[in-house]
């Protein structure tokens, strides 16, 4: 659904009311076009004394093509993107470095641009007061988020000592268009690991066959669509009632059309044995299918909490043991689960949803590091306010509060959550697993 009053207030007498008054306005955010540079501009780099990062980002943004800005140039260069290697502070005083390198530069960041702080995990630190000083970066990174205007975003990468030759895709994807609706989150790199090498960034999936549930329409139709774009093979899962949209969206991504029930006794049968004949396995699986039933709990039937847990969370569990168990699932796979903001801050009217989404977010930690033995990833991606066709059924003033009640005051779209799983599906995130990434515009609701 259109949102008018981003619209309204971008140009015009619009944008002069809504400076008056001071009334929200929302940026147009810049999202990824296949043979886009990775920043949108120079990349000013920048990292406290010590660190064991700075080499290894230059030498990432020299592979990736970016202009990283030379000392002498900085005064005259409005920065795409400002990258400081943190991992050197060591006290709460060495904190001051990121005060002394932004301060200057960030009311200077281009429109949608990017702040991205690299520091290492406080439990992975020397000592206590490196620990504080680490774990300060993320009340740091995400009071950056809200400053930033202009569609402007702050990422904070934790790099564990011996993952530095896994953060390559994950600084392509906080640099990159790719992120324009994720802000103020930390992602972790801990995988030590040789990560698989990508030979193309624009198609890192070649080759691989990735399954999507729920793929008939909304934010799984654009997954499907967004997998095929960086080059696999997508099998697109969805009930029956659904099978005229899904054979619609699969036609688009050239893939393969299961209709399927993934809570019937013989779902994981039917899967096991499509996957086995036709593809003789899968590499990426998204469990993006989910279904709502709100009532306050007082109102709520039996039929409506087992309906959700069985599809949002149930299922999950026993499609994934049964791809595991059989080996369908290849190594090196990765396994991207579909949770939600709800699940993190709860909701009226939701206990059901609510407790499904949670549920995910512990599937994943208590899976990944099971998994990890086969060099198998576990994430999931968590959704705020997406805009679709159910939240285009939402009331006009409820809508429009899930709407501005982020950093960049605005829906996210479908893509956007496309664009995150795209991200933990690629080979080269294959030292990212048991992460919670939320894709909501650094919301006010949850932690």
């Amino acid at each position: 659904m259109a949102d008018r009053y981003r619209k309204f207030t971008s140009r015009g007498a619009g944008a002069f009311v809504a400076k008056r008054l001071g009334l929200p306005r929302p940026a147009l955010l810049e999202r990824y076009r296949p043979g886009q540079p990775v920043a949108r501009g120079p990349v000013v780099l920048g990292g406290a004394a010590g660190g064991r990062m700075r080499k290894t980002l230059r030498e990432l943004l020299d592979a990736a093509g970016a202009e990283v800005a030379q000392a002498a140039d900085e005064s005259s260069v409005r920065a795409g993107a400002l990258v400081f290697d943190a991992t050197g502070i060591g006290t709460s005083a060495g904190l001051r470095a990121l005060y002394d390198f932004l301060h200057p530069r960030i009311r200077e960041l281009a429109p949608c641009g990017r702040v991205v702080v690299v520091g290492t995990p406080p439990e992975d630190a020397a000592g206590a007061g490196e620990a504080v000083a680490q774990r300060a970066l993320e009340g740091f990174v995400r009071s950056v988020g809200k400053e930033l205007r202009d569609g402007s975003t702050a990422h904070l990468l934790l790099v564990a000592p011996g993952a530095e030759g896994g953060v390559e895709s994950t600084l392509r994807f906080a640099l990159s268009a790719r992120s324009a609706y994720v802000s103020g989150q930390a992602l972790r790199v801990t995988g030590t690991a040789p990560v698989p090498g990508t030979a193309d960034w624009a198609r890192p999936l070649a080759g691989k066959t990735a399954l999507v549930t729920g793929a008939s329409r909304g934010i799984g139709a654009v997954v499907a669509e967004t997998l095929h774009r960086d080059g696999a093979r997508v099998v697109c899962l969805d009930v029956a009632a659904q099978g005229a949209e899904l054979a619609a969206v699969a036609a688009r991504v050239g893939g393969g059309a299961l209709e399927s029930d993934i809570t019937a006794a013989d779902a994981g049968d039917r899967l096991a044995a499509y996957l086995g004949a036709h593809h003789g396995g899968v590499d990426v699986v998204v469990h993006n299918a989910g279904i709502t039933r709100d009532r306050t709990l007082g109102r709520m039937s039996a039929g409506q909490w087992e309906a959700v847990i069985g599809v949002n969370l149930t299922a999950v569990e026993t499609l994934t043991a049964r791809l595991l168990g059989d080996g369908l699932l290849r190594a090196d796979g990765r396994i991207v689960c579909t949770s939600s903001i709800s699940g993190i801050a709860g909701n009226v009217g939701q206990t059901n949803y609510a407790a499904s989404k949670a549920g995910l977010i512990g599937y994943v930690q208590a899976v990944a590091p099971e998994a990890a033995a086969r060099g198998v990833t576990v994430n999931a991606v968590a959704p705020g306010f997406i805009e679709t066709r159910m939240t285009a059924a939402v009331p006009l003033v409820i809508r429009e509060a899930g709407r501005r009640m982020n950093s960049l005051k605005q829906g996210g779209l479908p893509v956007d959550v496309a664009e995150a799983v795209a991200y933990f599906a690629a080979p080269g995130s294959g030292a990212v697993t048991g992460q919670v990434l939320r894709v909501c515009g650094q919301a006010l609701l949850g932690a």
